[in-house]
C-alpha cells in the first residue's frame, strides 16, 4: 500500500522541480536583465537570453482578447486543466489505460503548465519567456518564439506522451492480427 502510494505520488516530484527551475530561471531573467534586452548572446546570434513578456498563450495567439476572456481563457481553463492532470497522475481509476511513463509526461505537463499559470496569476497575466533561438526563416521565422523552461518541458512532455501512444496503438495494433 505504501508502495503503491510512493509511485503515485513521485511523478509530483518532477512536476516540483519543474515549477522551481521554471520560477528561478524567470526570477533570475527579471532581477538581472531589463525588460525587452537582450542579455547574453551565444554562438554568434544563434541563441539569445532575453527578458520579455507574452501576454498570450503559444505563439502569442490570443494577444488582442478582450480581459474577461483572458481570465477565463488563460487563467480559468487552465486551473481546471491542472486539476485534471492531478487527477489523472494519481488515479486508480486509469491504472489499465496509461502506462507509468505516460504519468510522468502528464506530470511533466503539469509542472510546465503550472509555471506559467503561476506567472499569469502573480505577473499580471505576462508570462517571462527568455530563451530565443534562431530559425533561420524556417516557417518564415528568423527566431523562434521566445520560450521559457516550463514551455520546454510541456512540449518535451507531449511530444513523449504522443510517442508512448502511438508505441501503445502499434502494439495493440499487432495483438489484435495475432488473434
Amino acid at each position: 500500500m505504501i508502495k503503491d502510494k510512493t509511485k503515485r505520488f513521485l511523478p509530483y516530484l518532477l512536476s516540483l522541480i519543474i515549477i522551481v527551475l521554471d520560477q528561478v530561471s524567470k526570477s533570475w531573467i527579471v532581477a538581472t536583465i531589463p525588460e525587452g534586452t537582450v542579455g547574453y548572446s551565444f554562438l554568434g546570434d544563434f541563441l539569445w537570453i532575453v527578458h520579455v513578456r507574452n501576454t498570450a498563450i503559444a505563439f502569442s495567439m490570443g494577444e488582442g482578447f478582450p480581459l474577461i476572456i483572458k481570465y477565463i481563457f488563460f487563467i480559468g481553463l487552465p486551473i481546471a486543466l491542472m486539476v485534471l492532470l492531478v487527477w489523472a497522475v494519481y488515479s486508480h481509476k486509469l491504472d489499465n489505460e496509461i502506462t507509468t511513463l505516460q504519468r510522468w509526461c502528464l506530470a511533466g505537463i503539469l509542472g510546465g503548465g503550472m509555471g506559467n499559470l503561476i506567472d499569469r496569476i502573480f505577473r499580471n497575466l505576462r508570462v517571462v519567456d527568455w530563451i530565443s533561438v534562431k530559425f533561420y526563416g524556417l516557417f518564415g521565422f528568423e527566431r523562434f518564439p521566445t520560450w521559457n523552461v516550463g514551455d520546454g518541458c510541456v512540449v518535451v512532455s507531449v511530444i513523449l506522451l504522443l510517442i508512448t501512444l502511438l508505441i501503445d496503438e502499434v502494439k495493440n495494433g499487432k495483438k489484435m492480427e495475432e488473434k
